[in-house]
């Protein structure tokens, strides 16, 4: 199930690094991991989907793959953004 376009939009204007910034590679983890904490609950109750569990670990990789980049490119920046979701305990 996609995000509201207002979810959307809140999500990019809390976690955006400028006033139009829609790419950057906080604003994409912020929407993955939206996405993910709202299927969840899903898997708890479907535990048969097959095909939609594949999206959603298609998505954690993608998070991953993004969490990644980011430590390499910028480490302050990655420690504030994982503080900032709450992801790595």
């Amino acid at each position: 199930m996609p995000l509201t376009t207002a979810k959307t939009a809140e999500v990019v204007t809390a976690h955006a690094r400028g006033p139009a910034d829609t790419g950057s590679p906080e604003v994409q983890v912020a929407l993955l991991t939206t996405r993910i904490n709202e299927l969840t609950p899903h898997f708890k109750t479907h535990a048969k989907d097959h095909h939609g569990r594949r999206g959603l670990l298609k998505m954690v990789n993608a998070r991953k793959r993004l969490l990644s980049y980011l430590r390499e490119k910028n480490a302050d920046r990655y420690t504030a953004l994982i503080a900032k979701l709450g992801l790595r305990k």
